[in-house]
């Protein structure tokens, strides 16, 4: 594995413990350059593995906690008239950064989550005919409660499409809790990182190296092939779009390369797929009854389509 990789690996788990697979697709969605939808219960380690990230690399982050009051010019700034000048200055806002952990997405109002729309795509902001690029890497990490209802808003399909990954961090073993207690005995972990392994010139020179993982052909199609079943599946009644076919491409790129491959193979997309592809997809009523969530039927789809031999 890359030594940079490695550094950020180690120090991510100097407060994270376990999570090997949330780990890997949070560091694969910075590879990237994707957003990550880290939905679970509360209380598992979502704003940790979030933050571990951001104090990991070094660079601007900020943490906005998303509420009902919350205003779309919280997130993306607000322009004002000088009083001395009476020119008009921008002020930015919380999306104006590196990292930016939106905590308890769904708590937003729909204004405001769609004000993150052409951050999270575009990287920019755009407003009163003026646009503001976003430095370089930006990342959002956002953060759901899955069970709870009461004061929500749904995230509509064009936003959860543009999640690169969403993953679910998942009750500790045992063993791993018992670290944990050990662990916050005395002070929250988070402050075992001191300082950042990397900058964001190490990633942004990493992102440029996975770009170059080969992919071959049998692979690619592969991919393709997984996501038009999607497409018409009797359980489903929406299946990916191509803007999940690109994600997958590029995740399992990022695989390859936190494997220390310069290409990819099939198990690269079986790794992946799960967590690009299950959240953009959404049951039929028929599939309801089929299937548990959409993530049991991207295995269910895994099963069923041929793997290319000849790439492996």
């Amino acid at each position: 594995m890359n030594q940079k990789i490695q550094a950020l690996k180690d120090c991510i788990a100097s407060v994270i413990v376990g999570k090997e697979q949330p780990v890997r697709c949070v560091i694969a969605g910075l590879l990237c350059d994707g957003h990550i939808l880290i939905e679970d219960v509360p209380g598992v380690g979502k704003t940790q593995i979030a933050a571990a990230l951001a104090r990991s690399v070094g660079g601007s982050f900020n943490r906005i906690q998303l509420t009902p009051d919350v205003m779309p010019s919280d997130i993306t700034g607000f322009t004002l008239v000088n009083q001395q000048t009476f020119a008009l200055e921008y002020r930015a806002g919380a999306a104006m950064c590196n990292f930016l952990l939106a905590d308890e997405i769904n708590r937003a109002s729909p204004k405001v989550q769609s004000s993150l729309l052409e951050v999270m795509e575009e990287h920019q902001i755009s407003i009163d005919g003026t646009t503001h690029p976003l430095p370089k890497p930006f990342m959002v990490l956002a953060t759901q409660n899955p069970v709870e209802t009461y004061g929500t808003y749904h995230l509509p399909e064009a936003q959860m499409d543009r999640f690169f990954m969403r993953i679910s961090m998942g009750y500790p073993s045992e063993e791993e809790e018992l670290q944990i207690l050990s662990r916050t005995e005395r002070h929250n972990p988070i402050d075992n990182i001191v300082k950042p392994v990397l900058c964001p010139e190490d990633i942004l020179a990493l992102q440029e190296e996975v770009k170059a993982i080969t992919v071959s052909e049998p692979v690619k199609r592969y991919i393709l092939r997984i996501v038009a079943a999607t497409r018409t599946h009797e359980a489903l009644l929406l299946g990916a779009s191509p803007r999940g076919s690109i994600a997958l491409f590029k995740a399992i790129k990022a695989n390859a390369f936190l494997e220390g491959r310069s290409y990819a193979l099939p198990d690269d997309v079986k790794a992946m797929a799960e967590s690009v592809l299950a959240h953009r997809l959404i049951l039929s009523p028929k599939g309801k009854s089929r299937f548990a969530d959409t993530r049991a039927l991207v295995r269910s789809v895994l099963d069923s389509i041929p793997v290319p031999m000849e790439a492996s």
